[in-house]
């Protein structure tokens, strides 16, 4: 499992991580987008080494870029509420702004998301045990919040985006856009606070994600494939969208198993499917398919 494992963290440093940056804000995050690949490749360094000092401190360099990149959330939160009291002293917002609050949400969560995973990073080359979590448990939120983190948010606010220059595509397309990107920011905090509560609340945060993700499949597939002539982009778009299907409901099958008792996939299992179907088929896709989309 380690192996896989740190197969899909790389992945997500040194590609997922920039690129969605370059989504986010193609100006503004320039610079970070740009310079991410060098404390990534530090942080993806670390885990092949063994636990120890080296590999704590590439940890840490990664860490030190990661919370830097999470200082930039309160600042895009503050100026996205500013333009909506100027828009509504305007005597009404236009569509684009009507759903700037929810997306934004989402893709300050997405910035944010990082730095979770990078702090438990450092602990688990440390070989402490952050908070009494196993150090396996540790292992696992650094792919959980580089995917179902920063991934998931980010397009969850992207589509909320795209539903704001075209809210008629499909009746209750805006809602169900606003939806999802409040319920996989909530749903995301919601499985971290479950880490600190019990498996019921983890359970909880699982299922509002889920619902917040299949959201995300729907618009995907119903709204933006649809309207994508490129059969490559509409390819990356589908199977993202059909992807999430399969690998949240193997979440919630988790979730239920771990509060309930009943028989679920152990975490091997659940590395192999689930965190290798939301890394190569949801979020490789995804962020290689909205890339075209923009350079569209």
């Amino acid at each position: 499992m380690t192996v896989l494992v740190n197969l899909i963290v790389t992945l997500g440093m040194l590609y997922v991580v920039p690129a969605g940056l370059r989504l986010i804000d193609p100006a503004g995050l320039r610079t970070a987008a740009r310079l991410w690949p060098v404390p990534a490749a530090l942080g993806a360094l670390c885990l092949w080494l063994p636990r120890g000092i080296p590999a704590t401190v590439l940890a840490a360099l990664y860490a030190a870029a990661a919370l830097a990149l999470a200082t930039r959330a309160p600042a895009r939160l503050l100026e996205a509420r500013r333009r909506s009291r100027a828009d509504g002293s305007a005597g009404g917002a236009p569509p684009r702004t009507t759903v700037s609050g929810p997306a934004e949400v989402a893709v300050c969560t997405a910035l944010v998301s990082p730095s979770i995973a990078a702090t438990a990073l450092v602990a688990e080359r440390a070989g402490y045990r952050l908070f009494g979590f196993d150090l396996d448990i540790l292992a696992l939120t650094v792919p959980h919040f580089h995917f179902a983190g920063f991934t998931a948010a980010l397009v969850a606010g992207l589509v909320c985006r795209a539903g704001a220059t075209a809210p008629a595509i499909a009746p209750g397309s805006a809602t169900l856009s606003r939806w999802a990107a409040y319920s996989v920011p909530g749903g995301t905090l919601l499985v971290l606070l479950g880490y600190f509560v019990d498996d019921w609340a983890e359970l909880a945060g699982a299922v509002v994600l889920t619902t917040g993700m299949w959201a995300v499949a729907l618009l995907t597939w119903r709204d933006i494939r649809s309207g994508v002539r490129d059969r490559t982009t509409g390819a990356l778009l589908g199977t993202s969208a059909a992807v999430l299907v399969a690998t949240m409901l193997l979440a919630l099958w988790w979730a239920a198993g771990e509060a309930t008792g009943i028989t679920h996939p152990t975490l091997t299992w659940m590395a192999a499917t689930h965190g290798l179907g939301n890394a190569l088929g949801f979020a490789l896709c995804s962020v290689l398919a909205w890339r075209r989309l923009t350079v569209d």
